[in-house]
């Protein structure tokens, strides 16, 4: 029996302004992945399950689906995942240090498909020169969305930032489904998946 056991894997933050040491929030000193919005968590469990020797961190607004995720990775045990309650492009830009990311994943942001509302959409025209800032180079940045005027819009955003180069999406990145893929793919909506290499 594990003398240490997990109480929860939601991390609460000391400072909203100060870098996170991000050591400080797990067990083992490895490689460091996000996830910019956990939705329903299923992508984020499977995956922090099957690669123990990546510390994964978590990062959602709302309260209700971080609990339902900790519930899952505490039954199970999983010391590699930490939760945290916070806007993710604020966490992205102000709290995470320089070069410390190997991977971000994206999977079915928030559209805000209404035009008027583009601007408050995460991948935007500034998040390339942000997600810079923190990813390791040759990190990637796996990308999923529903909806194909992000899509497009993405593409756009990461245009002239030549430092990012798309690269095929790998199968294990393709066959992690989330629940709302999984509604999606069951009523014949199409899937738009990219992944950008950083590459400096």
């Amino acid at each position: 029996m594990d003398p240490n056991p997990q109480i929860s894997s939601i991390y609460q933050i000391k400072s909203i302004t100060d870098k996170l040491n991000l050591q400080d929030l797990f067990v083992k000193q490895q490689p460091f992945e996000v996830e910019l919005g956990t939705g329903d968590g299923n992508f984020l469990f499977q995956y922090a399950t099957a690669h123990p020797n990546i510390n994964f961190i978590g990062v959602e607004r709302l309260l209700g689906r971080l609990r339902k995720l900790d519930k899952k990775a505490v039954r199970y045990g999983l010391q590699n995942l930490r939760l945290l309650r916070i806007e993710a492009l604020y966490f992205l830009q102000y709290l995470l240090p320089d070069s410390s990311i190997q991977a971000l994943h994206i999977y079915f942001p928030d559209p805000w498909p209404k035009k008027k509302h583009h601007k408050k959409r995460l991948i935007n025209d500034r998040f390339p020169q942000i997600a810079s800032r923190v990813l390791q180079p040759t990190g990637y940045i796996h990308i999923k969305t529903d909806d194909r005027s992000y899509y497009d819009q993405i593409i756009q955003c990461f245009e002239p930032h030549k430092c990012f180069q798309p690269v095929p999406q790998p199968k294990e990145i393709v066959d992690a489904l989330t629940d709302f893929e999984r509604d999606f793919l069951a009523v014949g909506k199409p899937i738009y998946r990219i992944t950008y290499q950083y590459l400096i």
